[in-house]
């Protein structure tokens, strides 16, 4: 007899939750689901979100068994897989990172800057105590994680825990959706190198040629993320960087121009995001509703469900299929440390990712650029797992979106203060 098959999502009370159950009945055939975990520890929103999961479990005719609970060690034990959507804080807090860096004149954004910075502080520590547990309850399990910042909590999970895990994100998917739509190559082979949130298309290759240097040309642009206020790329911009950038790069590229955006903004993304959480919490409640509502897309996890659920279907049903995650480098890009965790293809079988290497990768602006962050990531690390104060100083002072001391040391005091009931190393 199987062993019965079982996910658990962490911070199951997500508003983003029914987009994962979306693609789990999408993929209810391939993925034989005998028990769904939920486990939040926000009672209110556990059972709110979770009554809409268990709704559309039972209306897509599935015999799931739905466990909503607040124990971790209970969606823990014996499961397969473990999707990570934590927000330590929740969104008062993403807020404290947006606005209080901007009186240092500082940008404040949930994944970059001190702003991503302090979301990893608060969060680092709470997933590697999930790795710690997993380790114990169900040791072989994989942890698909995309809490934010996906990259850095990569980085800390792959080095300082045992646990099979990836990293994921959904810019990826949507930038090679929008290039392959906009050039009308539905089939192209595109190339992506980077870290998360800080990346690039290097090639677009379909029917033997490479039309990289016509999308330089032509100035193309990805299809920027709803979370972002974006301008666009120029022509020139992307033929001086010779790839096609994420929309995130919009931070480290316009950063004056990023910096009084925010300043001059009304609301910042996190009041915001509350705004739309409350709506969808209310849409949720609703005893009739049995699918995910369209104000959901207005976030910005746009295909999340794809981009996960397709990544545990590639794991379960041993698929050998390409998909692009956070893991380790191990020797794909030379210019990086094995340890580095890096976001690039890797092919995905039920033995995890084998990285696909990229040797001798020539352009110097994106391999300086993921060198400079990269030694900010080790760094941010090394003070969210030591509490060491000069670990985060010589973090910040890396991090091209702060690099002033004064600015950095004042902005981290009083963020540390606003946070300290979530940051147990800083005690």
């Amino acid at each position: 007899m199987t062993k019965p098959f079982k996910i658990a999502i962490i911070g199951a009370g997500s508003t983003y939750t029914p987009e994962l159950m979306e693609g789990i009945i999408k993929r209810k055939l391939q993925l034989p689901l005998d028990e769904l975990a939920l486990m939040d520890i926000d009672e209110r929103k556990l059972d709110i979100v979770g009554g809409l999961c268990e709704r559309m479990v039972e209306a897509a005719g599935m015999p799931t068994k739905v466990v909503k609970t607040q124990q971790l060690d209970e969606a823990l034990t014996k499961a397969d897989f473990v999707l990570g959507q934590i927000r330590v804080g929740k969104l008062p807090a993403r807020v404290l990172d947006e606005q209080i860096p901007l009186k240092y004149g500082l940008i404040g954004q949930e994944t970059c800057g001190i702003g991503g910075f302090f979301k990893a502080m608060r969060t680092i520590p709470v997933m590697l105590d999930i790795a710690r547990r997993m380790e114990q309850l169900c040791p072989n399990a994989w942890l698909i994680n995309f809490s934010n910042p996906a990259g850095i909590l990569s980085e800390a999970l792959l080095t300082h825990s045992r646990v099979n895990m990836l990293g994921l994100c959904n810019v990826p998917y949507n930038m090679f959706k929008s290039i392959r739509e906009t050039l009308q190559l539905p089939d192209a082979d595109l190339t992506y190198i980077g870290l998360n949130h800080l990346s690039w298309i290097t090639g677009i290759q379909h029917g033997g040629k490479d039309y990289l240097q016509e999308a330089l040309s032509m100035g193309l642009n990805s299809e920027a993320m709803k979370n972002i206020p974006s301008s666009g790329f120029s022509q020139q911009l992307i033929q001086s960087v010779g790839a096609i950038p994420s929309s995130y790069l919009e931070y480290y590229y316009f950063k004056d121009k990023k910096l009084k955006l925010l300043k001059d903004s009304e609301l910042s993304r996190g009041e915001k995001c509350m705004q739309i959480e409350d709506e969808l919490l209310d849409i949720y409640s609703n005893a009739e509703l049995h699918t995910k509502p369209e104000l959901l897309s207005s976030r910005g996890g746009a295909n999340y469900s794809e981009v996960a659920i397709s990544l545990v279907d590639a794991i379960y049903n041993d698929k050998q299929e390409t998909h692009v995650v956070n893991l380790l480098n191990r020797g794909a890009l030379d210019f990086m440390e094995d340890s580095d965790a890096v976001e690039i293809a890797a092919v995905i079988g039920k033995d995890g990712a084998k990285p696909v290497p990229l040797p001798g990768f020539a352009n110097r602006h994106i391999v300086d650029y993921m060198r400079m962050v990269k030694a900010y990531e080790r760094e941010t690390v090394n003070a969210a797992v030591t509490g060491s104060e000069e670990a985060a100083m010589r973090a910040l002072m890396m991090n091209p979106l702060v690099f002033d001391y004064t600015a950095a040391y004042e902005c981290f005091q009083e963020l540390k203060q606003a946070h300290r009931a979530y940051l147990p190393q800083f005690a």
